[in-house]
């Protein structure tokens, strides 16, 4: 009986089908798992490839031969496309609908406002930590790895727009049709800040309740801006520059990654405090929590959306049935 009964829900909710009649706590459940089915069947095919890698240029990580610190971030970053290649993947033959359904539009110029934005949230965050002293500044190094900084803005392009494709594309875009605004971007906050846990647990608590705290923020305005434009681009331009300018331009800290890889200015935290972060930088500070909330606020009262236009969107011929 029990497995009579088991046998149609796992159907119902499982996240290979495209069915949307159903209620709103199983269609929940059924995204997740989608978001967990992308993100992990990537990450293993991804991690597969870096092994790969490893062995056709004679090192063997099985036996603790591997490739350098700054080399083994950059293979992982440029990894994510494999997950953004499962992920559209996925998109196209499971939910069956066009690219543009998941924010995927013609309209690559809004990267470019999520871009001027991040920078500007950062510099806002940055600004307010040297204020307080909790930060200083050093100088400019005199040695710049241009090529190396060039490679890592690729990478965290590659892996801003990945993480943005699985929660606001894959998650918020299939909610906000199905739920309310909030359960959406609820759910899509969630997801985004699971993943950013066992990063943060190495801290002290304070840091750990401030750094959920901010991920929830940044997520909530990843989501509003989303939501206004109609479009994933600004997203995935805030965030991937965010991480840019934070850990290779400013050589700060990013989510508890601390191992310098090619900055161009020396700034430096004073201390462990919750004015800059601590260990996990400045993304556990009070005072970016603080800029964040005002940007989130501002968003809420003075809502705006873009005028409809009639440019085609990507997979037309998709959206049209032919």
């Amino acid at each position: 009986m029990i497995t009579m009964k088991l046998k149609p829900f796992l159907k119902t909710v499982s996240p290979f089908n495209d069915r949307s009649d159903m209620p709103i706590l199983l269609f929940v459940l059924k995204i997740v798992l989608a978001f967990f089915l992308c993100k992990y069947a990537g990450e293993l095919l991804a991690e597969g490839v870096v092994i790969l890698i490893h062995f056709a240029v004679g090192k063997n990580p099985l036996r603790g031969e591997m490739f350098s610190p700054t080399t083994i971030t950059l293979i992982t970053y440029y990894g994510y496309l494999i997950v953004i290649g499962i992920t559209l993947l996925y998109w196209k033959l499971f939910q069956k609908k066009p690219l543009s359904s998941m924010g995927i539009t013609k309209r690559f110029g809004d990267y470019f406002v999520g871009a001027a934005v991040g920078v500007l949230l950062v510099a806002a965050s940055v600004f307010a930590i040297l204020l307080a002293g909790a930060i200083k500044f050093h100088g400019v190094f005199k040695r710049i790895d241009l090529v190396t900084l060039l490679l890592m803005l690729g990478g965290f392009v590659v892996q801003g727009a990945t993480e943005e494709l699985l929660c606001r594309g894959l998650v918020l875009f299939p909610l906000k049709e199905k739920a309310s605004l909030p359960v959406a971007i609820g759910i899509s906050t969630l997801l985004f800040i699971i993943p950013h846990l066992p990063t943060l647990w190495a801290g002290k608590p304070q840091f750990v309740l401030v750094g959920i705290l901010n991920l929830a923020l940044i997520s909530v305005v990843f989501c509003l801006l989303t939501l206004r434009l109609e479009s994933v681009w600004a997203a995935c331009g805030l965030h991937s520059i965010w991480n840019f300018v934070l850990y290779n331009i400013l050589g700060l800290n990013l989510s508890g990654k601390d191992t310098r890889i090619a900055a161009v200015f020396d700034v430096r935290s004073v201390g462990a405090n919750l004015l800059n972060g601590g260990k996990y930088g400045i993304e556990a500070s009070l005072l970016a929590a603080a800029v964040l909330a005002v940007v989130l606020v501002l968003m809420i009262l003075f809502p705006w959306k873009r005028k409809k236009d009639r440019s085609r969107p990507l997979d037309t011929d998709q959206e049209t049935g032919e």
